[in-house]
C-alpha cells in the first residue's frame, strides 16, 4: 500500500497526562510507516486543553519516544517547515481559519449562555429525549447577530453540520463507514477562550502540516463525519484515515484503561510507558511488544528486529479487531532480549537499577569488579532488568542479615553445621578463588564429612549471600573476593556457635 507520494504522519500527544501504553503503539505504527515508507513522522503537541494540563507531561512524551526510540522529522526539539508544532502557539492560524468557515456559511457564532444550555439539556431529559444543541443560533438573523457583537457576548464558532442526509468515509482497515448527519448537532469548533477544539485544531493543522495518512485510535472513529464535513467546507484533500483496534485489559474484557487496575494475582497493572522502564523493560522488548499488538511480522514469529519491522509493516497487514494485552509475553520478550545482551551491555544497563533499589551510587557500582562477575550469573533468569538487586544485594552490603537457622543443613543439627562451615572456611583460606580452584576441594570436603554436596554448598550459600536462593556459589564467591567470603564465613560461624550454645542450654 506504499503510494506514489510521500508520505507524512503524526503523533499528536497531548500534555494532559503521562505517555499511555496505548498512545505508545499508536506512535509506534506512525513511526513505522514513516520508515517503511521513507516518509516523514512528525511530533506535533495538542496543548490547548489548559485546564487538565500536567506540568511534566510534554517531557515524559518526549522521553519515552526517545527511549522506544521513535525519533521524529519535525517536531519540538527539532523543528521544521511547518511549526509551530504545539497547538497553543497556533492560536491565530485557528482564528484565521474558523473566521474563513463562518465568512463561507460552513459555520456560525453561538452566543447561548451556559444558564440556557443548561435549560434546554434539563427539558430535554425531562422528555426523555437525547441532549444536545437545539441550534438556536444558527437561524438568528443578521440584525441579532450584530446586537450580540455590539454587546460583546461571548461567542463560540460552531460547525453547521448537514441537517440530513449521511456522510460516509472509507478507513483503510474497516471500509466505508457511514454515519447519519442527524445524529450530530453542530459541534463546536472554537471555544469562547479563544481555544480550538480538537476538531478544528486537528483538522487545520493535518492540513497546513501536509499529513497523508492518519493512523489513530478507534476511539476517535466518532469524530471522523465532523472531520469529514470540515474538509469538505475548505475544499482539502482528505488524508488516509486508519483506526487502529483497541488495546483490550489482559482479561480480554474492556478497553485498556489509564486508571489503575489489578492484575489477577492482584498486581497493579502497568499502564504508562514510564512504569515499564522502571519495572526494568528494555526499550528492544517493548519496541517488539508494541508492534505485536494488533499486527504480525508473520504468523510464526513474534520476535523481529527494528529493521525487520521497518520492512514488513503496512497498513493493510494491521488486524482491525481488538485484543487483549499480553503480558505474559512481554516477559518472555524481555528475557529473551537481556539474554542477548553483551556482558559489557547487561552491566551497564543494571547498574541504575542497582543503584536506585539498593541506595548505592552509580559511580560506585561503575567501579565495583563484583558486578561484571554476577551479570552473567544471573543473565539467563532475569526477566526484568529490576529483578537484579533481590539477586545480587548480598555483593553490595557490608554485613548480611539473615535468620540463623538458614545455616542449618537438612539432616544436621546447629553443631554438624557449625563443624562443616568452620572445615570449609578453613580450606577456603587456602584456595585460590577461581571456580576451577574451588570447586574440586569443596566436592572433596563434602565427600569426607560424609556430606552430600546440597549440605555442604547450602551452608555456604546461605553463609556468603544470606540467601537459600542466590546465583551459582563459587561465581558469587568469586565476586565477593577471598577476604570477604572469609570474613561472612566467621560471622555464619559466630551464629552457628550461639545456636549451639542455646541447643545445649535447652
Amino acid at each position: 500500500m506504499t503510494p506514489n507520494y510521500p508520505v507524512r504522519v503524526r503523533m499528536a500527544p497531548s500534555p494532559t497526562g503521562y505517555f499511555h501504553l496505548g498512545s505508545a503503539r499508536t506512535a509506534l505504527f506512525n513511526w513505522l510507516y514513516a520508515r517503511h515508507t521513507g516518509g516523514a513522522f512528525i511530533l506535533r503537541i495538542e496543548d490547548t486543553d489548559r485546564t487538565r494540563f500536567v506540568a511534566d507531561a510534554l517531557q515524559d512524551a518526549m522521553d519515552s519516544l526517545r527511549w522506544l526510540g521513535l525519533d521524529w522529522d519535525e517536531g519540538p526539539e527539532v523543528g521544521g517547515p511547518h511549526g509551530p508544532y504545539f497547538q497553543s502557539e497556533r492560536l491565530p492560524i485557528y482564528h484565521e481559519w474558523a473566521g474563513w468557515l463562518v465568512e463561507h456559511g460552513h459555520a456560525y457564532r453561538c452566543y447561548c449562555s451556559e444558564a440556557r444550555l443548561g435549560a434546554l439539556r434539563r427539558a430535554q431529559q425531562a422528555r426523555k429525549e437525547n441532549t444536545g444543541y437545539d441550534r438556536h443560533c444558527r437561524h438568528l438573523t443578521a440584525t441579532q447577530r450584530a446586537e450580540y457583537a455590539a454587546a460583546a457576548t461571548p461567542a463560540v464558532v460552531r460547525l453547521a453540520m448537514p441537517l440530513a442526509g449521511e456522510t460516509s468515509f472509507t478507513d483503510a482497515l474497516r471500509g466505508v463507514i457511514t454515519f447519519d448527519n442527524r445524529q450530530i448537532i453542530d459541534p463546536i469548533l472554537l471555544k469562547s477562550d479563544g481555544f480550538p477544539t480538537y476538531h478544528l485544531a486537528n483538522v487545520v493543522d493535518d492540513h497546513l502540516m501536509e499529513i497523508t495518512h492518519i493512523l489513530r485510535g478507534d476511539e476517535w472513529l466518532n469524530s471522523v463525519p465532523l472531520h469529514v464535513n470540515l474538509y469538505r467546507a475548505f475544499g482539502w484533500e482528505m488524508p488516509v484515515y486508519a483506526h487502529l483496534p483497541l488495546i483490550l485489559d489482559p482479561s480480554g474484557v474492556g478497553k485498556l484503561s489509564k486508571r489503575k487496575k489489578k492484575g489477577e494475582g492482584g498486581e497493579e497493572l502497568l499502564t504508562y510507558i514510564r512504569e515499564y522502564r522502571q519495572a526494568g523493560y528494555l526499550p528492544e522488548a517493548m519496541f517488539n511488544f508494541l508492534a505485536i499488538l494488533g499486527w504480525s511480522y508473520s504468523a510464526d514469529t513474534d520476535l523481529f528486529s527494528r529493521e525487520q519491522a521497518i520492512a514488513a509493516f503496512d497498513i493493510p497487514h494491521i488486524n482491525a479487531s481488538p485484543g487483549a494485552l499480553p503480558l505474559s509475553k512481554l516477559d518472555w520478550m524481555n528475557g529473551h532480549y537481556i539474554r542477548q545482551l553483551s556482558i559489557p551491555d547487561l552491566t551497564g544497563r543494571l547498574a541504575p537499577f542497582l543503584a536506585r533499589d539498593l541506595g548505592i551510587p552509580v559511580e560506585t557500582l561503575a567501579e565495583d569488579p563484583a558486578l561484571p562477575t554476577l551479570a552473567p550469573l544471573i543473565q539467563e533468569r532475569l526477566k526484568t532488568l529490576a529483578e537484579a538487586a533481590a539477586w545480587l544485594d548480598f555483593a553490595f552490603v557490608a554485613k548480611l542479615s539473615y535468620d540463623p537457622q538458614m545455616l542449618i543443613a537438612k539432616k544436621l543439627d546447629a553443631a554438624g553445621s557449625l563443624a562443616a562451615l568452620e572445615a570449609a572456611h578453613k580450606l577456603l583460606a587456602g584456595l585460590p578463588f577461581t571456580e576451577e580452584a574451588l570447586e574440586g576441594p569443596l566436592r572433596d570436603l563434602a565427600q569426607e564429612l560424609g556430606l552430600k554436596t546440597g549440605q555442604l554448598f547450602g551452608i555456604l550459600r546461605v553463609a556468603t549471600t544470606g540467601k537459600e536462593v542466590a546465583p551459582p556459589l563459587f561465581g558469587s564467591m568469586i565476586a565477593l573476593g577471598r577476604e570477604r567470603t572469609l570474613a561472612r564465613c566467621a560471622q555464619a560461624e559466630a551464629s552457628l556457635r550461639t545456636l549451639v550454645a542455646a541447643e545445649s542450654t535447652g
